[in-house]
């Protein structure tokens, strides 16, 4: 072992297996994050196991995506989470108080932990020298019961800073540069763990911001180093108590290795419509704007608010631009007003939203049909905002605030000339308001009942997969599609959230609106085509859970992302993945395709027959299953195998 702070906190949470990477290893989780658009099915799956009471350490569940009220299901839904909270023994985090990941870690990050959590952008808390994990919500509820968590050893990929960030670039423009060089799948099966010089000038919020957005590399996390800048935060925060030392020692070796010199980094910006689709800011410099939001996990810090407040402080946004300001916990709010900087923003003819992921999910703050929106958040996957044909951009703070007050995307470092404008000079206050008022400790005795309210269903049943399967292609997509275009986001979906057959009818609507009507007269089975990095993005399982409820029993990609390819396992969906890309290319929506031998297959070995009786062919396709995820997805899924 080589010592890099990603392999000692593996070590230090080994359960099972061998740390080479590729190989199935499972590791004690410490700690569970769950929020609302995933966390009401992680506690509809504790009551399907019959778990009594949580065994982690600490499980906080956070209502932050589903805030608006304009009907019964939200705020029923959230009833419901805190009744759970109370039966189960979980942190609770009421509507308002925040956004998790940021909350997460200024009460509840910890050094040396392990963080597992509902909602792919957990690995931020990585900034505290924790290894925390995205994953679908099962695999959290089984944490909760106690069991371990299953994961492919990654390798570690070192990326060295130096240096320090110029004016008028910040932490957003790192994890851009990232993306820009190595697009949405260069992380895939790795660690990322930042080290060197370069580290000194980041804040552990700083930090935050490169974690979150490693997600978006397809990374399993990224890791920070705990020293003194996560001492500081913590000291900030009223926690220094819970400091807990930790480097990689001197001669650590990385799988994989890189340097990114700070001092050379731009503003930079990621174009519609992926996180990898990333240029400078001068090449887009000058086009048109209707909207720049600033907020979300990605950029969830004080200075993130406070540098753009520094820069309109005196100036007005023109009105012909949607200046939004989504603020990331009420915490942030209070100090925001304490400091004067709430009052610049609102001078400056800004919308401020209450606290929590807002547009981000889609929920509120949707641009027009077609107009360009900057904003700092982690995605901007095609209808994510809630407009099906949105233009969204992923951009820094200052970048998003600069281009507000010229009315079309700018250059920040352009203010020196056009605004008489110098870089705002900001460092993080020793102490800071801390506000726990909205966030509820488990009572010292669980128990109670559920409170379900008419939106709350039952899970679907689940089948074992049969000796053979056959059914049609209903969708076949391409490359990098993500689980926003599977099951889509936004306001008039995620309120149904704890209702699979009602969530059911937005499967791959963002691909084919009504293909729902299509897989309703096909009936089960039937089969998805995928090509690379299929089911990128979000850990919603209902990805898997909606199409399964639907009749989807399998599914052949040229490769998935870690997370979707886990949720279609821990419900009983088998996941092929082609050995050949002509015999992806060779098959056509419509087709029938036939696994006459797949249960046998499946426990013999690692290929799988496919014949597609449309055109007389047979190829071999594979699966990458451990033996347990085989027993797993024989017996339906991942509730069956545990019950049994």
């Amino acid at each position: 072992m080589s010592g890099t702070v990603a392999e000692q906190l593996i070590d230090d949470h080994l359960v099972e297996g061998e740390m080479e990477p590729g190989e199935e290893i499972a590791l004690e989780i410490d700690q569970t994050l769950t929020q609302d658009a995933t966390g009401t099915m992680v506690m509809l799956e504790l009551e399907a196991m019959d778990v009594e009471r949580t065994e982690t350490e600490l499980s906080a569940q956070y209502v932050d995506h589903n805030l608006i009220q304009e009907d019964n299901k939200n705020p029923d839904d959230h009833l419901f989470l805190e009744s759970a909270c109370e039966k189960w023994g979980v942190w609770y985090s009421a509507a308002g108080n925040g956004v998790s990941h940021p909350v997460h870690q200024q009460r509840f990050g910890i050094p040396g932990k392990t963080l597992l959590g509902s909602d792919s952008h957990t690995p931020a808390a990585g900034a505290m020298g924790m290894l925390a994990i995205g994953s679908g919500g099962l695999d959290i509820a089984m944490a909760m019961a106690g069991e371990p968590y299953h994961v492919a050893m990654p390798e570690v990929w070192g990326v060295e800073l130096t240096g320090e960030l110029p004016d008028w670039c910040s932490a957003k423009d790192v994890i851009l540069e990232m993306l820009r060089r190595h697009d949405v799948d260069g992380g895939v099966g790795r660690v990322i763990e930042y080290h060197g010089p370069g580290l000194e000038t980041l804040t552990a919020m700083d930090r935050h911001v490169i974690a979150n957005m490693g997600t978006e590399l397809g990374a399993t996390s990224t890791v920070f180093p705990a020293d003194d800048a996560v001492k500081q935060f913590l000291a900030q925060q009223g926690r220094e108590d819970e400091f807990r030392e930790l480097h990689a020692d001197d001669d650590a070796e990385y799988h994989v290795t890189e340097t990114i010199a700070l001092d050379e980094i731009e503003p930079l910006i990621a174009k519609p419509s992926s996180p990898g689709n990333v240029v400078p800011v001068t090449e887009v410099a000058g086009d048109d704007l209707y909207q720049a939001y600033i907020g979300s996990s990605a950029n969830p810090g004080l200075r993130d608010f406070a540098v753009p407040a520094m820069m309109v402080a005196g100036e007005r946004v023109p009105p012909a631009v949607s200046f939004d300001v989504n603020p990331t916990s009420r915490q942030l709010l209070q100090n925001l007003t304490e400091m004067g900087y709430l009052g610049d923003l609102y001078a400056s003819g800004a919308r401020v939203h209450q606290a929590g992921c807002n547009g981000c999910i889609g929920m509120g703050q949707a641009p027009a049909t077609g107009r360009n929106s900057l904003r700092t958040v982690p995605r901007n996957f095609p209808g994510r905002t809630g407009t099906r044909e949105d233009s969204v951009f992923l951009c820094s703070p200052e970048t998003a605030a600069a281009s507000a007050l010229s009315g079309k995307i700018t250059d920040p470092r352009t203010l020196e000339d056009t605004h008489d404008m110098t870089y705002p000079e900001w460092s993080e206050p020793e102490a800071v308001i801390v506000d726990e008022a909205s966030l509820s400790p488990p009572p010292e005795e669980p128990g109670g009942e559920l409170e379900k309210g008419p939106n709350v269903k039952s899970l679907p049943a689940f089948e074992a997969v049969p000796d053979s399967l056959a059914g049609p292609v209903l969708m076949k997509v391409g490359d990098d599609i993500s689980t926003d275009e599977i099951m889509p986001a936004g306001s008039d979906v995620l309120p149904y959230r704890s209702n699979i057959p009602k969530i059911s009818e937005w499967v791959f609507d963002q691909v084919e609106q009504g293909f729902y009507q299509r897989a309703e007269d096909a009936g089960a089975p039937w089969l998805a085509v995928g090509g690379s990095n299929y089911g990128q993005g979000s850990s919603r399982e209902h990805a898997a859970l909606a199409p399964y409820h639907l009749g989807m029993r399998a599914a052949l990609a040229v490769s998935y992302a870690r997370i979707h390819w886990q949720n279609l396992v821990n419900f009983g969906i088998v996941p092929l993945e082609f050995v050949d890309r002509d015999d992806y290319d060779a098959i056509e929506q419509g087709d029938t395709l036939e696994l006459p031998s797949v249960r046998e297959e499946l426990q013999n070995g690692s290929d799988v027959t496919v014949r597609n009786a449309t055109r007389d062919t047979t190829f071999t396709a594979e699966h990458t299953l451990s033996p347990r995820q085989v027993e797993i997805v024989l017996q339906g899924g991942m509730i069956e195998d545990y019950k049994n």
